[in-house]
C-alpha cells in the first residue's frame, strides 16, 4: 500500500473520531489518576499473594461471631460483612492476618462516578456503549496506520525505533511519542472495543449461556483435597459463608475463573461451575484497559491518554501545515533533473516557484520544489533554480536559515546549472539582500555554473517575474508561460474587518491609529501581521497588529503616495474593509524569558502595546521608543505606559524625542543603559525591536559594540532567537 493511502486513512479516522477520543481520553485521564491513588490508601495486607484461605478464615472466625460475606477487590483490599463478639454489625476492610478493621469502605465520589458513566456511554445507555465501541475500534485503526507511517518513514522495522529527523516540533514528537506509546494505544483500543463488544453478548453463543446457568458436578474420584489449604486469597473475588454448622451447608467460594462449593468441615468440593472463556476474557480486558489491578500500568494509561490528546493536536498541526506549503511533488528529489528551491516568509515566493514546477512537469521535464532548508546533494540534477524573498535587513526568511551552512556542507558532484531570482522591495535598503548573497554564494561554488544573471521582482509583480521567464525559456528552449495573470496572486482567507476608531494624521509624526474589529472566529495576538489589498489589488501591504481589549490596532505612518497608508487613513468608522491575518510567531513575547527590553520608533510601536497590555503573568518588560517630538499621541503612549507599570505588565518606559530640545535618539538610551541590555542577554533576556529598518540597523550596530568590548557579538544572541526583529 502505499504512503499516500495510509496517510489519507489515518487523517480520515482522526478527522471523524477526533472530538470523541478527546472526551474519552480526558476522562481516561481521570479515571487512571483516580486508580492510581486509590492504591495508596492503607488497606493491603503485606504479602497478600501468599496467604491461604486455611490461614485466614480461622483467624476471622475468632474475631467474629457471625459472617456473611467477604469481598477482594481489584487492591487486594479485604471488606467482610459480619456481626463481632459484642454483637456489632460490621461491614469494613479487615487485616486477614489479625482480623482487625483497617477502615470504612468509601464509595465513590459522585464526580467520578459521572466521569465514569461519561466514559463508558455518554449518558446514552446501550446506544452509547455501542457508539464508544466504534470509538475504540477506530482509535485501533488509526494506531494501525501510524504504525504503518512510522515503518515507511523510518524504512523498515529495522530501524522502527532508529533516530528521527527533526523538522519542526509538531512532526518530531508526534513520530517520537507515537513509537513509545503504540502498544499502550493498541491495548486501550482493542480492550475498549471488546468490552463493548461482550456487553452485547457479541462473543456468547447459545451453548455458553447454557454453561453460564448449569452446575457441574465434579465426580467423586481419587483422594479428597481440603482446598482451603490450596486456595489464595489473591484469587478469591468472593466468599458467602454458611448460615450454620450444619454440614451440609456450604461455603460459596468465587474465584477468577470458576464458582465452587466447598463442605465447610473437610473442604472438599461439592460442585464446580467454570465461569465462559468470554467472561475471563471480559475481566481481563476491564484490568488492562483501567489499570485498575497496578498502580504503575494505570500511570501508563494515564500518559497513552494525554498523549493521544498530543497526538490529536500534532497531527492536526502537521496536516495544516503540510497543506499551507502547497508543495507536491511527482518525482524524488534523487532522480530530478530541475530541482527549484524557495526561501518565503509569507509564501509568495513558494507560490511562483509552485507554478514553474507544474509547466516543467507538463513539459514532460521531472522537477522537485522544496524549501531552502531542505537543500542537499541532487545526484540527477541538471539545473538547480532558487526564488527567495529577503527578510529584515537582508536577513534569510525562515524557512532558509540553515541554507547557507547547508550549501557549504552538501558538494554537489556534478556540473549544475543555476538560477536565482529574488523577491523583494525597493523601498527597503536591502532589496533582494539575502538572494544576492545566495548568488554570490552559488558563483564561489565548483561545481557551480552560472545560467542567467541574478534577476529581482519588485513587489511580487508578475510582469517583472515574467521577464526572467522569457531569458529562461529563450536559453532552454522550454516554453514557459509569460502570461502575467497566471502568476497573479488571488488572495484566500479573508476576513471583514470593521474600522471602529481612527485618529486624525499627526502633523509631526505623519501618523495615525486605526482600530478595528475582526470577527469572533478571528485569533489574533500582538505581533501578527494584517494583510491588506488595496484597491482589491493582488498586492499585499502588511502591518503589525496590536491587540488593543481584544480589537486589532494599528499604527500607520502615511506616506506620500503611499498605495497602502493612502488606503487605511481614507477609512472612516463603520467601514468594512477585507483582510487576512498572519500568525507571526516568530515576533510572539518569548514564554519562558525573564526579561524583555521592547526597542521602537514611530508606528513600531504598535505591537508593542498589545503586548503589554496582555502581558498577564507579569514578565518583566521594559520599553524603549522614539519619536521625533511629544505629540498628543506621544503624550497617550505615557499615560498608557503609567497605568501599564502600576498593573505591574510594564517596568519601565523610557522615551526618546530627536527634535527636542534635549534631543536623544533611541541609541543613545541603550548607551546610557549598556549595562541593562548586558546583562539581560547575559541571561538569557530577549530585545524585541520594531520599527524602521534603519532604526533596527543603528540598534544592532550599537549592541554590537557593546558586546564585542566584552569580546562577544550578537550573531550569537541572534542565533539563540534573544534578538526578535520585525523592521520595515
Amino acid at each position: 500500500m502505499t504512503l499516500s493511502f495510509w496517510r489519507s486513512s489515518h487523517l480520515a479516522l482522526a478527522l471523524v473520531s477526533s472530538l470523541f477520543l478527546i472526551l474519552a481520553s480526558v476522562t481516561g485521564i481521570i479515571l487512571a489518576v483516580d486508580a492510581v491513588q486509590e492504591k495508596t490508601l492503607p488497606y493491603k495486607v503485606e504479602n497478600f499473594d501468599q496467604i491461604t484461605l486455611g490461614e485466614t478464615l480461622p483467624v476471622l472466625k475468632k474475631s467474629y461471631s457471625e459472617m456473611t460475606e467477604l469481598t477482594v477487590d481489584c487492591n487486594q483490599f479485604v471488606t467482610l460483612q459480619a456481626i463481632d463478639q459484642d454483637g456489632n454489625d460490621i461491614n469494613a476492610y479487615v487485616d486477614v492476618k489479625t482480623g482487625k478493621k483497617l477502615g470504612t469502605p468509601v464509595k465513590k465520589t459522585e464526580f467520578i462516578q459521572w466521569i465514569t458513566s461519561f466514559h463508558r456511554s455518554l449518558f446514552l445507555h446501550e446506544a452509547g456503549r455501542f457508539f464508544v465501541g466504534v470509538i475504540s475500534f477506530l482509535l485501533f485503526l488509526i494506531a494501525i496506520s501510524g504504525f504503518a507511517l512510522v515503518l515507511k518513514r523510518q524504512k523498515g522495522i529495522r530501524n522502527f525505533f532508529s533516530k528521527v529527523i527533526k523538522e519542526y516540533f509538531a512532526q518530531y514528537y508526534h513520530v517520537v511519542l507515537g513509537r513509545l506509546a503504540l502498544i499502550p494505544i493498541l491495548i486501550i483500543a482493542l480492550t475498549g472495543t471488546y468490552l463493548s463488544l461482550e456487553r452485547f453478548n457479541f462473543f456468547m453463543d447459545k451453548k455458553e449461556q447454557k454453561e453460564k446457568t448449569e452446575k457441574i458436578i465434579p465426580t467423586k474420584k481419587g483422594a479428597k483435597v481440603n482446598v482451603f489449604k490450596t486456595i489464595l486469597l489473591t484469587d478469591v473475588k468472593k466468599i458467602e459463608f454458611p448460615f450454620t454448622d450444619d454440614p451440609e451447608e456450604y461455603y460459596i467460594i468465587e474465584l477468577k475463573d470458576r464458582e465452587i462449593e466447598v463442605n465447610q468441615v473437610t473442604g472438599e468440593v461439592i460442585s464446580e461451575k467454570k465461569s465462559p472463556m468470554t467472561a475471563q476474557f471480559a475481566a481481563l480486558s476491564l484490568d488492562l484497559h483501567t489499570g485498575r489491578i497496578n498502580a504503575i500500568w494505570a500511570l501508563v494509561l494515564a500518559i497513552a491518554s494525554l498523549n493521544i490528546l498530543f497526538f490529536i493536536y500534532s497531527g492536526f498541526a502537521m496536516t495544516l501545515k503540510r497543506r499551507s506549503s502547497r508543495i507536491k511533488n511527482k518525482f524524488k528529489a534523487s532522480e530530478s533533473k530541475y530541482i527549484l528551491l524557495a526561501g518565503s516568509e509569507n509564501g509568495s515566493s513558494l507560490r511562483f516557484a509552485n507554478a514553474i514546477q507544474k509547466q516543467l512537469n507538463a513539459a514532460g521535464e521531472k522537477a522537485f520544489l522544496t524549501e531552502l532548508n531542505s537543500y542537499t546533494t541532487f545526484p540527477k540534477a541538471e539545473h538547480i533554480i532558487i526564488f527567495s524573498s529577503t527578510h529584515g535587513l537582508g536577513d534569510a526568511p525562515s524557512n532558509g536559515r540553515k541554507f547557507i551552512s547547508l550549501l557549504q556542507k552538501h558538494k554537489q558532484q556534478q556540473k549544475i546549472n543555476f538560477s536565482v531570482v529574488g523577491f523583494g522591495s525597493t523601498a527597503y535598503p536591502d532589496f533582494c539582500g539575502f538572494a544576492r548573497e545566495i548568488d554570490e554564494l552559488l558563483e564561489e561554488q565548483n561545481w557551480a555554473e552560472r545560467f542567467l544573471d541574478l534577476q529581482t521582482v519588485n513587489d511580487k509583480s508578475a510582469v517583472e517575474f515574467v521577464e526572467w521567464i522569457k531569458l529562461w525559456s529563450a536559453k532552454t528552449g522550454i516554453l514557459l508561460s509569460t502570461t502575467p495573470s497566471l502568476y497573479n496572486h488571488a488572495p484566500k482567507g479573508l476576513q471583514k474587518l470593521m474600522v471602529l476608531d481612527k485618529t486624525a494624521v499627526s502633523e509631526t509624526e505623519h501618523t495615525f491609529i486605526l482600530t478595528l474589529r475582526a470577527n469572533m472566529r478571528a485569533k489574533f495576538t500582538s505581533g501578527d501581521l494584517l494583510a491588506i489589498y488595496p484597491a482589491n489589488d493582488t498586492r499585499e501591504r502588511l502591518y503589525s497588529i496590536g491587540n488593543h481589549s481584544g480589537n486589532i490596532q494599528l499604527v500607520v505612518k502615511l506616506h506620500p503616495n503611499g498605495l497602502g497608508s493612502g488606503f487605511l487613513n481614507e477609512l472612516k468608522p463603520g467601514n468594512v474593509i477585507k483582510a487576512r491575518i498572519i500568525n507571526n510567531h516568530a515576533f510572539h513575547l518569548p514564554k519562558k524569558a525573564s526579561k524583555v527590553a521592547f526597542i521602537s520608533n514611530g508606528t513600531g510601536i504598535a505591537p508593542f502595546l498589545g503586548i503589554i497590555e496582555q502581558n498577564k503573568k507579569k514578565t518583566e518588560t521594559h520599553l524603549y521608543a522614539g519619536f521625533r517630538m511629544e505629540t498628543e499621541t506621544v503624550t497617550g503612549y505615557k499615560t498608557f505606559a503609567s497605568q501599564m507599570m502600576q498593573k505591574q505588565h510594564l517596568q519601565s518606559f523610557h522615551l526618546a524625542l530627536s527634535r527636542e530640545e534635549n534631543h536623544y535618539y533611541v541609541m543613545d538610551l541603550i548607551k546610557r543603559d549598556a549595562e541593562f541590555f548586558l546583562d539581560l542577554l547575559e541571561n538569557n533576556g530577549v530585545i524585541m525591536i520594531c520599527g524602521s529598518l534603519a532604526m533596527q540597523k543603528d540598534v544592532e550596530s550599537t549592541l554590537d559594540a557593546l558586546l564585542s568590548e566584552k569580546n562577544k557579538h550578537l550573531s550569537d544572541y541572534k542565533n539563540k532567537d534573544q534578538i526578535l526583529t520585525d523592521c520595515y
